[in-house]
């Protein structure tokens, strides 16, 4: 058996980076804040701003509520570690005065006023859902598959936790649990359909199968990124709920097997790419391609710093410092 630690993030590493940094003074971010902005010129100006407008997509002036906090109030012990750190990592950057409305967890509303969520659904409705890259060390995980899809299983793998709140998995574990070209099964002991348990598998057993359930939970599916970085292929509905990933970016048959909303003709998809390996290797090839832009770390850390800058300058707060025209 493989290691899991190639398929997986370091946690103990994160923590550890994220408490030393603790130590570092703010001050000295805000002092390199209009360096870091300025660095825009060493990439393609179009594609930052593309992205920009993407997770942030406020276009006039709106103000915040009285009773929205600001950064000087923002403090570990009042956070999930995760959402907290991959915040702080950004926000140290601006002054301590300026106001931030969070929301964290899995949000799949739009609020009413602009406020910083890990997820948004997808509508025209969604301006307030200011999207930054949040629990990353759980959501953007990337795999390296040293597995060859020919030499693959021919058959659809799933473990997903399963309550009362996914009701997407329970409606297609109902349809496809007992099926022929799936081997799907529950993970979690409070689930209310004790019969689909099954032992949880790691991310090198899933990658033994040619195609993985990506089927939503609350918010978006937690395995997306790892399966698109994989040689094995997403299979979903087309998405109802984006993040930093930029689901609706995602098209049917090109990055992932589209399956209907109600899953009907999940059989009849399985059953055609297995007898085409070379459009299932060409979605592959493109899945793996549009996972690579996020890896980019530098990169990264400019656009969730321009993101915030869009956000301090529409709610009032503070005059625009990049070059960047939203």
């Amino acid at each position: 058996m493989l290691s899991s630690i190639k398929h997986r993030n370091n946690k103990q590493k994160y923590y550890l980076l994220n408490y030393l940094g603790l130590l570092v003074p703010d001050f000295i971010y805000r002092n390199s804040l209009k360096k870091k902005l300025n660095s825009l010129s060493n990439y393609d100006y179009e594609y930052i701003k593309n992205r920009v407008n993407y997770y942030n997509k406020l276009n006039k002036k709106s103000k915040l509520n009285r009773d929205v906090a600001s950064l000087n109030n923002f403090k570990i012990k009042n956070f999930h570690r995760t959402y907290f750190f991959d915040t702080y990592e950004h926000t140290r950057f601006f002054e301590k005065r300026l106001k931030l409305k969070m929301l964290f967890g899995d949000i799949t509303h739009s609020p009413n006023i602009p406020s910083i969520v890990k997820s948004r659904p997808i509508n025209e409705n969604n301006q307030n859902s200011i999207l930054l890259k949040l629990n990353k060390i759980r959501h953007f995980t990337y795999t390296n598959d040293c597995n060859e899809f020919d030499n693959k299983i021919n058959k659809l793998i799933g473990r997903s936790a399963i309550t009362k709140k996914h009701k997407k998995r329970i409606d297609f574990f109902k349809m496809y649990f007992n099926n022929r070209l799936c081997d799907l099964g529950a993970i979690n002991k409070n689930t209310p359909h004790p019969e689909w348990l099954k032992n949880k598998i790691s991310i090198e057993e899933h990658l033994k199968y040619k195609f993985v359930m990506c089927v939503e939970g609350v918010d978006v599916a937690t395995n997306l990124k790892w399966v698109m970085s994989s040689n094995s292929i997403a299979v979903m509905p087309r998405p109802k709920i984006e993040s930093w990933f930029m689901e609706s970016k995602l098209i049917p048959d090109k990055h992932f097997i589209e399956i209907k909303e109600d899953y009907s003709d999940l059989e009849n998809k399985i059953e055609f790419y297995v007898s085409s390996p070379e459009k299932c290797k060409e979605i592959i090839k493109n899945a793996n391609r549009y996972i690579s832009q996020f890896k980019n770390k530098n990169r990264e850390n400019l656009i969730s710093l321009l993101v915030l800058e869009k956000y301090f300058h529409f709610t009032g707060q503070q005059e625009k410092i990049s070059f960047l025209d939203y």
